[in-house]
């Protein structure tokens, strides 16, 4: 049976709350064995080591980039009126708050000088902002189909900027809980297109590293 948007709507609230449950275990400090440390005190806490070129480039480049996502699921939001998309957006604003808090510890120029959707300081973001609304403008499958790309275009950037930081344990840690993050929503995306019969193939990270993720439980994280 065709779905329709108003079971859609009931399958992506229910993926939603599963998202922000995850995030509220850890909050409560429910991890096996651990008791959680927010980022915001592993950041103040953690003492500042020299930045190198790719590392400084890393963190302004995921400032923008966790930008990007946000805006394209509020303009998603509004086109398609899917709570996954708002909710989603709001975990994004949170990774954008966590790289910022990096920015200004390091002393670095805020790449993100006006805030509105869709502008950007990379031309590059400019112009993949205007790709993926226009995929995801075009029908229901293809905007869960940009949810899907865009996680897994995060999931393969924080991985390569985890590589480029030499020594920094703050933003190792804030990059593995954006990294958590963004498998959480990969995840979501994946349940609510699979769930309606749409196609998907991995477009920035390998097949095997895709089904991995996928098929594997929701993680606790200090972010959403």
């Amino acid at each position: 049976m065709k779905p329709t948007l108003k079971n859609l709507f009931t399958v992506s609230v229910l993926t939603a709350a599963m998202i922000t449950a995850s995030g509220s275990a850890l909050a409560a400090g429910k991890m096996t064995g651990k008791q959680s440390v927010s980022i915001d005190t592993v950041v103040e806490t953690t003492a500042i080591e020299s930045l190198s070129v790719d590392e400084e480039q890393g963190l302004l480049f995921m400032r923008e980039e966790e930008k990007l996502a946000r805006d394209v699921y509020l303009t998603l939001y509004d086109v398609w009126g899917l709570q996954i998309f708002k909710n989603i957006s709001e975990s994004e604003q949170s990774h954008m708050d966590a790289i910022k808090l990096l920015i200004e510890k390091y002393q670095l120029a805020d790449p993100v000088i006006d805030d509105s959707v869709g502008v950007y300081t990379d031309y590059h973001f400019v112009e993949t902002y205007e790709a993926l609304v226009a995929k995801g403008t075009e029908s229901l499958e293809g905007a869960l189909q940009v949810g899907n790309m865009i996680e897994e275009l995060d999931i393969k950037d924080i991985a390569e900027s985890i590589d480029a930081v030499d020594g920094n344990d703050d933003i190792v840690a804030v990059y593995e809980e954006l990294m958590k993050g963004s498998r959480n929503h990969l995840r979501s995306f994946w349940d609510v297109l699979t769930r309606y019969g749409f196609a998907y193939e991995p477009q920035f990270i390998s097949q095997e590293e895709f089904d991995a993720i996928i098929n594997s439980p929701m993680e606790s994280t200090n972010l959403k």
